[in-house]
Order: structure tokens, then C-alpha cells, then sequence
């Protein structure tokens, strides 16, 4: 029996719906769910993504603010550029669009944002929370995956999952988020030996590697849910994942197709953590 389909673009949509009515109730009260999006040079990929971002802050009704810079910016400048929306009680939520010019050091950019502010979910501390177990933003891509699974109703306690990648961005919060929700968790990468050996036991594959057919139709255990983050084109430029989707959709009981899957899915909780914050700083205000 053919795997059914988790559809993002759908979830996407019902949880955006949400998000628009309560950024609504929110900005009556007197507090607009406000993203700052910052891009430093003239990357085409990265210009998709923030347009789209700003097109979903727009749909949702939140106040956005996109700033673009040349690649000459200096590292010293785009800091100070933090610094002053740290202090924007407008803004709810910055987000720095990676990659970034060689010059500057991602990892002071990503630590320069208020932990209030971290929207991505990137900065040491918010991974702190997340390990800890305490209340934080969570990285985007893995919260919406998590988001898919549930989607399903599958009850991921006492099951086996398997994370191949170990990105900071998306493998090892993968791997937190899916603990907490008690499963158990096996990560592999580009060191494991025998990946087919861990991905034939699993209950859910969770593959993020960025490489084409990392996961095939016969590494798959029969019902499995299988959540795809990869981005690739074939050779014929076609978009596809990380997963053979023919042949694993064979095998599986649930999975993401590519695009359709995960990809909505990160802006959407990207949403929602701008909203979470704009809801905090509400709350404190009384």
C-alpha cells in the first residue's frame, strides 16, 4: 500500500490561519507582531527566501522590515545594525539571512541578536534551552517537521528514530525535539558505516544531509514515517529531496514529498515564533 502523504503546504495554511487570527486579537491590544529580515549581499537564493518571508510576515499581519545591504558591509557595521533592533520594542523577531559575506563571522552575528529576538532559534543559549528542556525558540525546520509528524496522529513515544544529519540548524535540534517527545533517537552522518542498517529499524527517518537518494526503498522498514528536509535538483533541474520518493513511498506509511513537505513548513513556525515573542512582550506589559 502506497505511503500516505503528509502535505505542508495544507498544515501550512491551517497553522498560518491561526497565526493571522492571533496576531490580530494581538495588534487590537496594542502590540503588531513585528520581524526585522536582514540580507548583506546579492546571494539569488537568499532573495527567494526573504522575499518570502516578508511576503508571509505581510499575510499574517504582521508589521516586517526587510533591510538590504551591499556585500561590503563591515562586520562592525551589521552589529551595530542588531544592537539597534535589539532596542526596537517594534520588533518581536530578527532574522540575519545566511550565507553571509566571508568577512563576517556568522556565529558573533547569530550571538548578537537578543535571545528574546532569536526567531531562527541559532544563538548558543537558545540551543541551551532546547538541551535543557526549558521554554525557548526552536530552530524552524526541525520544530516544523515536528509540527508534520503530529499532523499524522502517530505517537512517536517509545519509538525508534533516526536523524541522518547532524547540522546545529536542523540534526541535533531534530534529534532534541524527538527525545522530548520520548522517542528514541539514533543520529547518523557521513561517518556512520551502515546507514541502511540504522534506517531499516527505525519508526521514523528524519534524512537532512542535502545529497539525493540518501534514503532508498529498500533501507526503509514497512510503515515507517519518513519526513524528507533535503533540497537538491535531479539532472534534469527538477527539485527533489534527500529520499528516492518513488521507491521509498512504496514502503513507508507516512512521507514529505519535495517541495510540498517541509519547505512551508519553516516559515510557518518561523511565524510562530515571532508571534510567541510579540505574545511575551504583550504579556509583560500586562
Amino acid at each position: 500500500m502506497p505511503a500516505r502523504l503528509i502535505n505542508g503546504n495544507e498544515l501550512s495554511k491551517q497553522i498560518r490561519s491561526d497565526i493571522a487570527r492571533r496576531a490580530a486579537e494581538l495588534t487590537e491590544q496594542g502590540t503588531r507582531p513585528g520581524l526585522a529580515v536582514i540580507l548583506v549581499g546579492d546571494d539569488p537564493a537568499s532573495h527567494v527566501y526573504v522575499r518570502n518571508k516578508v511576503k508571509a510576515c505581510h499575510d499574517a499581519g504582521f508589521h516586517s522590515v526587510l533591510e538590504k545591504y551591499e556585500a561590503s558591509m563591515s562586520e562592525a557595521e551589521l552589529l551595530a545594525r542588531i544592537d539597534q533592533l535589539n532596542r526596537d520594542p517594534s520588533i518581536h523577531g530578527i532574522l540575519v539571512q545566511m550565507p553571509l559575506p566571508k568577512h563576517i563571522d556568522p556565529h558573533k552575528v547569530i550571538e548578537a541578536i537578543s535571545t528574546s529576538k532569536d526567531v531562527d532559534g541559532y544563538s548558543v543559549l537558545s540551543a541551551g534551552e532546547l538541551m535543557a528542556g526549558l521554554p525557548g525558540f526552536r530552530p524552524c525546520t526541525p520544530y516544523g517537521c515536528m509540527k508534520l509528524i503530529e499532523s499524522t496522529g502517530y505517537d512517536l513515544r517509545g519509538k525508534h528514530a533516526v536523524v541522518i544529519g547532524r547540522s546545529n540548524t536542523v540534526g541535533k535540534p531534530m534529534a532534541l525535539l524527538l527525545l522530548q517527545a520520548n522517542a528514541t533517537v539514533t543520529i547518523c552522518h557521513s561517518a556512520t558505516p551502515d546507514l541502511a542498517y540504522h534506517t531499516r529499524q527505525a519508526d521514523v527517518i528524519v534524512a537532512a544531509v542535502g545529497r539525493r537518494n540518501t534514503v532508498t526503498g529498500d533501507m526503509v522498514k514497512p510503515g515507517a514515517v519518513v519526513i524528507d528536509v533535503g533540497i537538491n535538483r535531479d539532472e534534469n533541474g527538477k527539485l527533489c529531496g534527500d529520499v528516492d520518493f518513488a521507491s521509498v513511498s512504496e514502503v513507508a506509511g507516512w512521507i514529505t514529498p519535495v517541495p510540498g513537505g517541509v519547505g512551508p513548513m519553516t516559515i510557518t513556525m518561523l511565524l510562530a515564533n515571532t508571534l510567541e515573542s510579540a505574545e511575551r512582550v504583550a504579556a509583560t506589559r500586562g
